[in-house]
């Protein structure tokens, strides 16, 4: 059930627009998830702000608020033709707005929240158009490098994402202002998921990006040079003597591009050892001949 928007915002019901405000953008930056990462109760307490602004920062909702007609969650309250007088304890239930807080920072807040006035502090802006999300699927290595895809909304209109070099699968890119109309206010924004595809031969762990690279028994035990993909383009590089299958080596700085404050990362080649697909006679007899005269146990 909503609480009454007055008591989440510790005003009285006759405060003013501005003391309304204050009151909102005090307590509002004090619980904002940014501030609190991981703090479940803060997220809930901006939740809750949130949906008592929106109904008593609002001129036309605080008045229906007062007037009885909708609970502290914005909900329609059925009338009783006998009741009258200003009804300020809104009971009921409902939800208000959801936020998305990964998708939202201060300047968000404190920025685009309110209008009018010296300094944006004025009122907020009614009637904001909704938010609409979206999803948006991309090539491994377009997500690695960046690039830009065209996506068309449900509306016919299209729109060139950029895609930021390094998106991690899941991360929301937002596009301010195309979302849903307004009702005499601005439009929502529009909120772009991206799915990154699944490659068969990369995967990626934070900025790193690993390889499984097959190499034959003969390149194994002689060493030798071989052609290595990466998402940059493929390089040549040495396999030493007597590697293992489950060796590791460094490509440095082969990995996700450097972002503004993070470094490039490294690729990491794998070397897996496959033997031929056609069994061959020769070799099983000069295995069998080795190994009754070099017998080994590689699991000591």
């Amino acid at each position: 059930m909503a609480k009454n928007p007055y008591q989440v915002l510790g005003v009285a019901a006759n405060a003013g627009d501005d003391d309304i405000q204050k009151a909102f953008r005090r307590l509002a930056k004090k619980s904002h998830p940014d501030l609190h990462p991981g703090d479940k109760k803060a997220e809930d307490r901006f939740k809750e702000l949130n949906a008592a602004y929106d109904i008593v920062g609002d001129s036309a909702k605080r008045a229906r608020f007062d007037r009885g007609e909708i609970d502290a969650g914005g909900n329609e309250i059925r009338q009783n033709p006998f009741a009258r007088g200003r009804q300020g304890a809104g009971a009921g239930s409902g939800g208000g707005q959801n936020f998305s807080f990964d998708e939202m920072d201060l300047s968000d807040l404190f920025g685009g929240m309110f209008r009018g006035g010296p300094g944006g502090a004025g009122r907020r802006s009614p009637g904001r158009g909704e938010d609409q999300r979206f999803m948006l699927e991309v090539d491994f290595e377009e997500a690695v490098a960046g690039t830009t895809k065209r996506l068309t909304l449900p509306n016919g209109k299209s729109l060139d994402v950029n895609i930021p070099a390094g998106m991690n699968d899941g991360q929301t890119i937002r596009l301010k202002g195309q979302g849903a109309a307004g009702g005499g206010g601005p439009a929502g924004d529009a909120l772009i998921e991206v799915k990154v595809r699944p490659h068969p031969t990369f995967r990626r762990e934070g900025r790193d990006i690993y390889a499984e690279v097959p190499i034959s028994l003969a390149e194994a035990v002689m060493g030798g040079k071989v052609e290595v993909p990466t998402v940059h383009g493929p390089v040549a590089m040495t396999v030493p003597k007597w590697t293992n299958g489950g060796a590791r080596m460094r490509l440095k700085g082969k990995g996700v591009p450097a972002g503004k404050n993070e470094p490039a990362g490294d690729q990491y080649v794998v070397f897996e050892i496959v033997l031929p697909k056609t069994p061959d006679k020769d070799l099983e007899d000069f295995v069998k001949g080795w190994a009754e005269r070099n017998a080994y146990n590689p699991r000591k």
